[in-house]
């Protein structure tokens, strides 16, 4: 090669991901998606309809909505018509505009999910990164506590068809809280008293006060009278009746109160069992729109990784929006950091593939052969790989076994002289032959035995 052409040659890039971002290999991905139709399917069983909004919104459609925190993380830029602009940080907001533009046509009430990833610049943690999966479920235009009841239902529900048993679903409401906040003179401070108060599970007791004193202007005995509520123990019932002297003579506390009963009595008649249930007075939730009740959701088994399902109701979003009053209430899958606990309790088949069979190829002369036996067997809904080059059967087994495959199918020439094929388990390494006609029943037999509970 002369010097002229190494210097026409272009210079490798090094292949690298932005910190906070991350490539999903097919073990990872296969049950990503299998998460994401799960709840797909719970959230449909609910009557909950799809619908999808742009990754791009006008900034001002996004900014003030959540919090300081997440206009700081917001991804913003100008695009090339000079727009000011900005990638949604969570799919609440994006749904405020949305019903509030097509709100004529949706009708109330209008439930829908919508699952899509988001971006916030925030630093990285663990199952935390800077794009993540949300999968979100609303209820929108009415105030009835039986949607709050259905959030909790869901999140029940979800978590249950996901494989979980160990769970528990925080629930509070912030009505008991900013009454308390009022009987205390703090409901012009509400928003940083309870931004603090939402951190108290992550840095403790006492800097929480300290953030209370210097964000929201609190008296140290207003800000520890918060966190007096906060530290309610008991059962749901006995806090229920601490709380009710506590905000005694406030309407909106009382009001607080009163929902919460409802929706824990609500739950456990929906069939939630009552241990899954908590109520903790400790819970604000982070984000400014919340206004009632709220939902938190914790691994009984990883409480450290965090809650993988929140949400709560928000009365007051879409009047940013339009005149009409829009009140809204639902939940949010955190589906990343639900994988990244499933990985770490073991609960995912690290495979690399979709397929189950893997058929095997000798002769070059017999490709028709393997791609007829392949199409056989997928048409009785079996999911076929066929391998594509006529390589030694150790090669394409160890090829089958790193891939993930459940069995192989082995039809050499003295197999398609007799119309036959072996299936070879191979988990066990057991073979079996079949008329090739008759390999898809044998198959279904095979999986059935393998499975029991298969129908």
């Amino acid at each position: 090669m002369s010097d002229s052409d190494k210097a026409k040659k272009p210079q490798l890039i090094q292949p690298r991901t932005l910190k906070g971002f991350r490539d999903y290999l097919p073990e990872t991905m296969m049950p990503r998606e299998e998460l994401i139709q799960t709840a797909r399917e719970v959230y449909r069983s609910f009557g909950f309809a799809p619908i999808d909004t742009p990754t791009l919104e006008y900034l001002e459609i996004l900014t003030g909505k959540g919090s300081d925190e997440t206009d700081r993380q917001l991804y913003k830029f100008q695009d090339h018509g000079q727009r000011d602009v900005g990638m949604r940080f969570d799919l609440t907001v994006p749904l405020a505009r949305f019903v509030a533009q097509h709100i004529n046509d949706l009708g109330t009430p209008f439930k829908r999910y919508h699952i899509a990833p988001v971006w916030r610049g925030e630093n990285t943690q663990r199952g935390r990164y800077r794009e993540f999966m949300q999968c979100d479920f609303d209820t929108i235009g009415t105030l009835s506590v039986a949607a709050d009841i259905e959030t909790g239902l869901v999140i029940d529900a979800l978590l249950s068809a996901i494989g979980f048993e160990r769970f528990t679903i925080h629930v509070n409401n912030r009505q008991v809280l900013n009454g308390l906040l009022e009987k205390q003179g703090l409901a012009e401070q509400a928003t940083p008293v309870l931004r603090s108060l939402d951190k108290l599970a992550k840095i403790g007791e006492d800097k929480v006060v300290a953030e209370m004193i210097a964000t929201a202007g609190t008296t140290e005995q207003q800000a520890r009278s918060v966190l007096a509520l906060a530290a309610l123990e008991g059962t749901n019932e006995e806090i229920i009746e601490h709380l009710k002297p506590i905000v005694s003579g406030n309407e909106l506390g009382e009001e607080g109160v009163h929902r919460l009963e409802q929706i824990l009595q609500g739950m456990q008649s929906g069939g939630v069992v009552a241990d899954r249930i908590k109520l903790d007075v400790s819970i604000a939730r982070g984000l400014d729109y919340y206004t009632g009740a709220i939902f938190e959701t914790f691994l009984d088994d990883l409480p450290g990784i965090g809650s993988v399902c929140s949400g709560g109701r928000y009365d007051n979003l879409a009047e940013l929006y339009t005149k009409r009053q829009l009140p809204g209430i639902g939940a949010s899958l955190g589906l990343d950091r639900l994988l990244a606990a499933m990985e770490e309790l073991e609960m995912i088949d690290r495979v690399k593939t979709p397929a189950d069979i893997l058929v095997t190829y000798f002769d070059k002369k017999a490709l028709g052969n393997y791609l007829e036996i392949a199409a056989n067997l997928r048409a009785e809904g079996l999911k076929v790989e066929v391998y594509p080059e006529a390589k030694k059967l150790g090669q394409q087994l160890k090829y089958a076994d790193g891939r993930g495959f459940r069995y192989a199918v082995i039809a050499g020439e003295d197999e398609l002289a007799r119309n036959s094929l072996q299936i070879k388990d191979l988990a066990t390494g057991e073979s079996t032959e079949h008329l090739i006609v008759d390999a898809g029943k044998a198959f279904s037999d095979i999986i059935k035995k393998a499975d029991p509970n298969l129908e």
